[in-house]
Order: C-alpha cells, then structure tokens, then sequence
C-alpha cells in the first residue's frame, strides 16, 4: 500500500537571520511486512540495491532476525539467544552492500548483549574487550562495524571497529554515549546524555564532532541520530515539545519532517538511492516497519 505526503519543515538556519523555508520534498511511503504471519516488523537498515535488514515477531511472540530483499525473506536466529522472545530477541540494524548485517541480541545464557556480523550464514562477534555486553548496529562497505559497550557501571559508550582495532567513543560532557551508523567515508553518528537529561546528537569525522540536533527538538526530549549516507544524508528520530517521537530527515542542510501517515514515526535505516527505512505505531508486537522514498 502506498501513500504520498508533502513534507515541507521551517528550519533554523545557520546564521542570525531568523527562520527560512526548506525546498519542498515529496516522500512516498509504504508499509514493509516480514511475511503474513509476522505481528511485527521493524526495519532499521536498508542498502544500495534495497535490501532490508531488522527483525519479526512471529504468531508465537518469537523474535526473529530479518534480511527481506523485495518479498524474499531469509529468518535469522543465534542459537545463543534464540530463546529470548521479544525485546532483546535478534535484530539486524544496519547492513551494506555486500549484504553484511550488523546486529545483537541478548544471550539467554548470560543475560548479556552479544554483537555480531552475519554474512551468508555465518556469525562473526563483536565484542569490545572487557565490557559487560556489546551491539553491533552499524557497518559500512568496508566491513568497519560502530555500536555501544557497557563499562562495569553498565554506562554506554560508543565504539568502532576497524579490522580487528576496537577504538571507544565519548561525547565530552556528555554520558552514555551510543555509536550508531557509519558511511564509507568512515564519519560515525553518535548520540548522547546532556546534563539535562536530553539527547544530543553528533557527526563524527575524525576527531571532529559537529554538532546535527534537530531545532525543532528544543523543548522536548532531544535528537537521536541513527544513519549516515555517503551523499551526505542523515536520518534519525526526535521529540517534540509533547514528547512524541518523529522522523527527520537532513538532506542538503535542511531538516524534513519524516511521518508516516499511519502514525508515530520513527527514521533508522538510510541508503544512497534517496531511500530510507523506519517504523510507525506503538511497537512492542505493535509496530509496522515502512520503507519511503523522497525526492
């Protein structure tokens, strides 16, 4: 089922002269479902050639991992966590052209989160040494893999992968910080805590850190970043001053609202082809993934 909007967002421009309009953008949306069967569907990755990555929720209330390419499903699960159902089940969150799939779960042994990357059947872990649990989210075309780690405090910090290299990631003043998506240029989005208890969010390059909150956020509960193109788009989900998450897009210095018109939205996955992936609804066995275009 498809279904247009015209999203057209006043934004805060960069310099002193008040608020301008942003070009308008067409987005076209439609719902993504794992199968019949599924109750829920979450999409978080997508990549060049359209594939999706994330999870379902079968008729028994069992999480699943999910590579969806058109109708084509192909269900994952780790025989470490596979008895968790629901939250902390296995899930895919991003995935790149090679159709490499970054994920987690939580181990039903350990009750700890446990990274990995799959790739034609096969598991290789993500652990950052010495944490009390790892999530992979994130990797790029050259196989760098970013996510979180628990400390002993069970505090967060973001992390990239570079070949066998762990390398940890903090926002300054900040705490609890998450590494989400990174592109083939190797910057990494990344959010984190502020003292007021709000999310910031941040485009990492090198050891820059460029601050991309949304400033329709002010007043609500902050910015979350998630995807980062490699034409320099990014996605992700803010709070308005009601505390209602939304999808926003940045596409060319402006911020688009990204709302599906079944409801609550949020933006996660995001290619090259002016493509991106998300979830609306309640979630928790009640959310329906969407995949939308824009132009």
């Amino acid at each position: 089922m498809k279904r247009s909007i015209l999203g057209v967002l006043l934004v805060l421009t960069f310099v002193a002269v008040g608020i301008a309009a942003a070009p308008p953008l067409t987005f076209t949306y439609s719902d993504v479902h794992a199968n019949k069967t599924a109750i829920e569907t979450d999409t978080y990755g997508v990549n060049n050639a359209g594939v999706i990555a994330g999870d379902y929720v079968d008729s028994k209330s069992v999480q699943h991992g999910m590579i969806l390419a058109g109708t084509k499903l192909t269900t994952v699960n780790n025989k470490s966590c596979e008895a968790i159902s629901g939250t902390g089940g296995i899930s895919f969150y991003g995935i790149n052209s090679a159709g490499e799939a970054a994920g987690w779960c939580t181990s039903a042994k350990t009750g700890l989160d446990i990274g990995f990357v799959y790739s034609k059947g096969k598991f290789t872990p993500v652990s950052f040494p010495k944490s009390n649990g790892t999530q992979a989210t994130g990797i790029n075309d050259k196989g760098w893999v970013v996510g979180l780690y628990l400390d002993s405090a069970n505090l967060s910090h973001g992390f990239v992968k570079v070949g066998t290299k762990y390398t940890g990631i903090d926002v300054k003043g900040d705490t609890n910080t998450v590494a989400w998506g990174v592109n083939n240029k190797g910057q990494i989005t990344v959010y984190a805590t502020n003292s007021a208890g709000d999310y910031d969010s941040f485009l990492v390059t090198g050891k820059t850190f460029k601050n991309i909150d949304n400033p329709n956020a002010k007043g609500g509960l902050g910015t979350i970043v998630h995807t980062p193109s490699n034409v320099g788009d990014i996605d992700g989900t803010y709070y308005n001053s009601a505390g209602t998450e939304m999808g926003w897009l940045l596409h060319k210095g402006k911020y688009y609202d990204v709302v599906d018109p079944g409801g609550v939205t949020r933006a996660d996955g995001l290619n090259d082809k002016s493509e991106l992936v998300g979830r609306y609804g309640s979630g928790t066995f009640g959310g329906t993934g969407f995949k939308a275009t824009y132009k």
